[in-house]
């Protein structure tokens, strides 16, 4: 749940992306890596930003993560972000490291940067290398423009198996400027962050400091992208980036400045915008998933049991095949190490009553099919111990999943 604060003065920008604040620009080409969608994108910020990052906690970080984090430590400042689709550079050894570095350094050369002045990103097919004859050719190929074509062919560029892209734009007026962040995500099988193949770009105008921008994007992640699920594995290369440029003119932002809390409201609006996009075009999915789980002992139990209800295999094929079977539900939330109230438990299908008081409830099998028909679908549970909520999202578990994922590399 959103903070309890003042929001009236955020805004959702329909239309908006990740070059919609100032200063930002983007742009994505086919360059080869595939047989014909565009595979190769950057996002240029026209002075120096100060960044955020959050990486996989996989044991096997893939070489561009890496080369990310080297960037980013430098100064803390970024100002392009190259990604390329179809290939993760993954389990590549010294030559994917290499490989890393280059392009690095070819985007550098290209837009007159410091090397560590650019992050980089990979996503598509773990342990191939890659080819850097067209990579190199299709960063000469790259012209950042603030135009609504450009930031779809970025978009276009970072998909893999993903059937439609992810984008989410809010702005908020601070000390009587307004702020805008955007954002663009791909993600649709291997999903199941933990952060401390997800790539999550978000870009703002705001003036606010790589430290405090740590802060807010740490807090974030834990409520938005790491309560998603979709088959419960996490890749090498899931990575959420953030570059603000501070193009707003705000006074500086810090968890001082009596704003703070809308300009962070407005960031989990996006955050968890583009995480629900990402669980909503799960690989094979058909639903979209919802679990809130309120009267947890603290706010770490709560998200913990919603995120294992929703990545339950059984509660998710339960779900594709429309029957509420409640015990689906009931066996998740077991094998939790939550703090649970047997004789005040409830279990709702939307306003639907499954269970509660300890004993099942009788309710409609016809309404309730009904309702499990929806291309949304909400689950709510209260655990009967505390105050504290949570949510995670969540897909169906469907037939095309197996068939996306038994021929992925063919």
């Amino acid at each position: 749940m959103l903070q309890t604060i003042e929001i009236s003065k955020i805004t959702k920008i329909d239309d908006g992306s990740i070059i919609t604040p100032k200063g930002f620009s983007a742009d994505g080409v086919h360059a080869g890596l595939r047989y014909s969608k565009n595979d190769l994108g950057i996002i240029y910020s026209e002075v120096p930003a100060n960044c955020a990052a959050v990486y996989t906690q996989s044991h096997f970080q893939a070489a561009p993560l890496k080369v990310t984090q080297e960037s980013i430590a430098k100064e803390g400042i970024l100002q392009a972000i190259v990604v390329n689709s179809a290939n993760a550079n993954s389990c590549t050894g010294e030559q994917g490291l290499q490989d890393a570095y280059e392009m690095r350094e070819k985007t550098a050369n290209q837009f007159n940067l410091d090397n560590h002045y650019v992050a980089v990103a990979s996503t598509g097919v773990i342990g191939e290398f890659l080819d850097m004859s067209k990579i190199n050719k299709g960063i000469t190929e790259l012209k950042p423009q603030a135009t609504k074509d450009a930031a779809v062919n970025f978009q276009q560029a970072i998909l893999t198996t993903d059937l439609v892209m992810k984008t989410s734009c809010y702005e908020v007026e601070i000390d009587g400027k307004i702020v805008t962040i955007g954002g663009a995500a791909k993600g649709s099988g291997m999903i199941h962050p933990n952060m401390a193949t997800m790539l999550g770009f978000v870009t703002t105008d705001a003036n606010i400091d790589s430290g405090s921008l740590q802060e807010v994007l740490k807090e974030i992640t834990d409520k938005s992208f790491n309560q998603i699920t979709v088959d419960g594995d996490t890749s090498t290369n899931d990575m959420v980036l953030v570059m603000a440029n501070g193009q707003a003119g705000n006074e500086p932002l810090t968890n001082k400045h009596p704003q703070w809390n809308e300009f962070k409201a407005a960031f989990q609006m996006v955050s968890e915008e583009l995480a629900k996009q990402i669980a909503k075009d799960g690989e094979g999915a058909t639903k979209l998933i919802e679990v809130e789980v309120t009267g947890a002992k603290t706010k770490q139990e709560a998200n913990a049991v919603a995120k294992q209800i929703v990545g339950s295999s059984l509660v998710k094929t339960a779900v594709y095949g429309a029957d509420a079977n409640w015990g689906r539900i009931i066996g998740a939330i077991g094998y939790s190490d939550a703090s649970v109230n047997l004789e005040k438990i409830d279990i709702y299908l939307e306003d639907i009553c499954l269970f509660t008081d300890n004993r099942p409830q009788a309710f409609s099998e016809e309404t309730a099919k009904a309702y499990l028909e929806n291309d949304q679908i909400k689950i709510s549970v209260n655990l009967g111990v505390g105050e504290a909520a949570g949510k995670a999202w969540g897909c169906d578990l469907t037939y095309d999943y197996v068939k996306i994922n038994a021929s992925y590399r063919t």
